[in-house]
């Protein structure tokens, strides 16, 4: 990896740094990276060397369907599911998760503005807004309609599907569509179907792009989820990820965070409509429908640290940026605004 050639250091010697920070303040969730080159054809090699580069150090990877794209074909555009895949499999200090794509309408959304400012020729319907904020962040919205007839799009669906499959333990990968810019987070039972039924899948594999389904191995892949795994994925794992002990399972003690739903062959209908859902024991749906609302907790992290690096930053925002320190600092007060939610603060290892 070549060096930076302002500030003289790799992209390697960041991450690793960075994560080592994480692990060394005691802050349970690892380091949280959003690849480089993301939705870049032949960015699979970024990922790959991403996962050795850290070093055996914990990190999460986001949204790796956008960073597992390889080069071959007549359209340049293939697969690198299957090499994540068995990256992940190899390397137990990696954690991801997939950010499937699911045809429809949708919203791109990212603080990347450049990147959405390049889409927004792909905008539909036509109506997308960017932003630069004096210099100091971006904002893009761009509207964006997957389409099952389209090469790219259909070879995206099946890129993360075959991830989802090829990747064995449901401790370390979670299900996600990248919300908004896979596809809403209402298409999760569609998602969670597909999963679980490989007929399903097939048969909605053989109506897309013909010449994405001869660049996918997806219909050769046995695997179907087990209500078990996907309980694993959704829930209790991601409750591990973050260091939750008192969430993500059914001991006695833990909150009570329970969906009940009655058991349907077709796991989409299923997922759609739970009979019942307690959020910290309080029932808040039935039927489907939401009978009461309950604020949510935010949780936090306050480790231990030396004040005196509050100088060099304030230093640094006030010479190069618009905004100040001051403005990055968030109170309890902001975070519970007018009495909504409540802080939890998790205690470092």
């Amino acid at each position: 990896m070549s060096k930076n050639a302002h500030y003289g250091v790799t992209p390697r010697q960041i991450l690793q740094v960075l994560a080592t920070a994480v692990k060394e303040l005691g802050i349970r969730h690892p380091l949280h990276v959003h690849g480089c080159n993301l939705g870049v054809p032949g960015n699979v090699e970024t990922t790959l060397d991403t996962i050795q580069g850290i070093g055996g150090l914990p990190m999460h990877l986001t949204h790796i369907q956008f960073h597992s794209y390889g080069t071959e074909g007549d359209f340049k555009f293939s697969s690198g599911a299957a090499q994540i895949a068995e990256a992940v499999n190899n390397n137990k200090n990696i954690t991801i998760d997939v950010g499937q794509i699911l045809f429809g309408q949708t919203v791109t959304a990212s603080g990347d503005n450049m990147r959405q400012h390049a889409n927004h020729k792909h905008a539909s319907p036509n109506k997308w807004v960017v932003m630069d904020i004096e210099c100091d962040a971006g904002c893009g919205v761009v509207p964006f309609k997957y389409r099952d007839q389209n090469f790219v799009n259909a070879l995206q669906w099946a890129i993360g599907l075959e991830t989802f499959l090829l990747v064995n333990d449901p401790w370390r990968i979670f299900l996600t569509t990248d919300h908004p810019n896979g596809a809403p987070f209402t298409s999760y039972p569609h998602l969670i179907r597909l999963l679980m039924d490989k007929s399903f899948r097939n048969d909605m594999l053989a109506t897309l792009h013909p010449e994405a389904q001869k660049m996918t191995t997806l219909a050769s892949i046995d695997r179907e989820y087990t209500l078990e795994e996907i309980a694993i994925m959704t829930r209790a794992g991601a409750a591990k990820l973050i260091g939750l002990k008192d969430r993500g399972s059914l001991a006695p003690g833990n909150w009570a965070d329970i969906t009940v739903y009655t058991d349907n062959t077709n796991r989409e209908a299923m997922f759609e409509k739970p009979d019942y859902v307690f959020k910290d024991g309080e029932l808040v749906v039935v039927n489907g429908q939401v009978v009461a609302t309950k604020w949510g907790t935010t949780h936090t992290v306050k480790p231990d640290f030396d004040p005196s690096v509050e100088k060099g930053l304030k230093d640094y925002f006030d010479r190069y940026l618009a905004t100040k320190l001051g403005n990055f600092k968030m109170s309890d007060d902001e975070i519970t605004e007018d009495g909504r939610g409540s802080i939890t603060v998790h205690p470092t290892t």
